[in-house]
């Protein structure tokens, strides 16, 4: 049975990694891109609260009142995470960009407070707390992933083999059956971004 093609994505959501934020390379890139080249997208990027619940909610009022038949969201690492949990709620399109499959696991040793990357000055505090409620989030994605399996033209994954930080193992199961996409000298960052994002941008299919 042959899928019509899905709409071009008139809203866009793009959500940062831990202890990261807006002005993260990444971030700023796509926003550039899509204000030079696609002017009628509305385009969202919050600084995510620490809490996963409170980030959860807030993703839930920003895209309350969205198309989800024209709305994507963009995530990195953390945010990966996020993007496929929303991307579940709402069945909308998801980018992955090297996504944290496990931060109830990986995320349980950084309780306490850190500098965000981009701003040495700002500091983030990540309370126990905050595992169980990934551990919810988690539990979410699980629940609902049988009854909406990704699919090539519905998730898209950037995948670092070299990434310091997580597993690509663990990453490409994360993404299974979506467009994977590996990157073998690839880091955490993907330094090279530049280099992929008209792949990204293509799969997005945004408006004009």
């Amino acid at each position: 049975m042959h899928t019509p093609p899905h709409p071009p994505v008139t809203h866009l959501l793009y959500l940062h990694g831990f202890r990261s934020s807006p002005q993260s390379a990444k971030a700023l890139l796509v926003a550039e891109r899509v204000r030079l080249q696609h002017p009628g997208v509305a385009w969202c990027c919050p600084q995510l609260p620490p809490s996963p619940r409170e980030a959860a909610n807030l993703m839930r009022r920003l895209t309350d009142d969205w198309p989800a038949d024209r709305m994507a969201v963009i995530g990195s690492s953390l945010g990966g995470f996020y993007a496929r949990w929303l991307s579940l709620q709402r069945c909308c399109l998801a980018a992955l960009l090297n996504p944290a499959p496990f931060p109830q696991r990986d995320l349980a040793k950084y309780i306490g407070e850190h500098p965000v990357w981009q701003n040495p000055d700002e500091h983030i505090f990540f309370r126990a707390e905050f595992v169980d409620e990934l551990a919810t989030l988690a539990s979410d994605i699980t629940r609902l992933v049988p009854g909406r399996p990704a699919t090539p033209d519905r998730l898209f994954a950037l995948i670092s083999e070299k990434d310091e930080v997580l597993d690509w193992r663990e990453m490409m199961t994360f993404c299974a059956g979506g467009s994977i996409h590996r990157l073998p000298e690839g880091d955490h960052a993907i330094s090279d971004f530049d280099r992929h994002i008209d792949r990204l941008l293509r799969f997005l299919r945004l408006a004009g």
